[in-house]
């Protein structure tokens, strides 16, 4: 027996109802994982030249902008008098071939032999160009970052001797950064590039859209799992934040039931639809859920409502009454 309004009504239960839809979610795989560089978005910053770190001029972990100075580098002694033997060669060169050509003028000299002066110019010619790219003509030079970063490692000290193409430091693109995360290897076949994905931060409130960008092809041997990369906003995560992954790999169809209408018991997931004045159950089985929301399927009746408050105390072919005090 319960009591509505004073009023005993045995055999009734008080509900209340909402009504069926047909709808879709997605099918949704979750997966956990850290923010850091992408394959391609960091860079080693490096010079072709041996020389001595003047200065460092930025720290660990620190954002910079295009341009902004990294390193102080001064270049041997032994690159730049490199630089200057090859500049005198060319001045030599020069002259040689210019002197050939008059000897050639005056019946002297063979044309063969102001061939090989042209190519003394021209191998002159080289190995400046070869040295000047390297930057064996600037004494002393500032390194700057080529992109908006964060400098991820400092791997020299000041006052190092350093040989040439030695790593001075690694930037990660300030764009360049994705979330990776583990995914059983089971779901390898479900998980597809180009598939949207939304990340919640496990500290803090953020909650950012994102996109699958790359499915390892084999597994991680320190997870046992298949890493999967996932696009972020530019500029809005840290390396190294954790995050929770809902990647969308399906759309699943159904019905769209409320969260609380949807029980369990030993026999599974069912639900009270509402058949004239008594409560039907249902068997059910679930098939995603959003929010307050239950993608059900099973041999639910679009006509009648199911009850959602009020379900826990029904049992198959029970008398109910809505929350309004008639009967439905």
């Amino acid at each position: 027996m319960w009591l509505l309004g004073g009023r005993a009504w045995a055999g009734e239960a008080l509900v209340t109802t909402e009504a069926v839809r047909a709808g879709s979610l997605p099918e949704i795989v979750t997966a956990y994982g850290a923010a850091g560089p992408a394959r391609d978005g960091g860079m080693a910053i490096s010079l072709q030249r041996d020389g001595r770190v003047g200065a460092i001029l930025v720290t660990q972990g620190e954002r910079v902008r295009a341009g902004t100075r990294l390193v102080s580098f001064v270049t041997s002694a032994a690159t730049t008098s490199a630089f200057a033997q090859a500049t005198t060669a060319l001045a030599l060169a020069r002259t040689t071939r210019s002197h050939t050509a008059l000897l050639l003028a005056q019946h002297l000299a063979t044309r063969d032999q102001l061939a090989q002066a042209d190519k003394g110019v021209a191998d002159a010619q080289a190995g400046i160009a070869a040295l000047t790219e390297q930057g064996a003509n600037l004494p002393r030079a500032d390194v700057a970052a080529p992109f908006d970063a964060v400098v991820e490692t400092i791997q020299v000290a000041q006052g190092d001797r350093v040989a040439a193409g030695t790593t001075l430091m690694t930037l990660t693109r300030l764009d360049g950064l994705v979330v990776t995360v583990g995914v059983d290897p089971g779901l390898f076949a479900r998980v597809k590039a180009g598939q949207e994905a939304v990340l919640h931060a496990l500290s803090g409130s953020l909650t950012l859209p994102g996109r699958v960008l790359r499915i390892d092809g084999v597994i991680n041997p320190k997870t046992r799992l298949l890493d999967v990369d996932i696009s972020v906003p530019p500029g809005q995560v840290i390396s190294g934040a954790l995050f929770r992954a809902e990647i969308g790999v399906a759309q699943l169809s159904g019905w769209l039931v409320p969260h609380d209408s949807v029980l369990e018991d030993s026999d599974g997931f069912f639900l009270f639809q509402l058949a004239g004045s008594h409560a039907a159950r249902v068997a059910v089985s679930v098939l995603g859920t959003q929010g307050n929301q239950d993608l059900v399927a099973g041999p639910v009746q679009a006509a009648r409502p199911v009850v959602v408050d009020g379900a826990t105390q029904l049992a198959d072919g029970d008398g109910v009454r809505t929350a309004a005090g008639a009967s439905p």
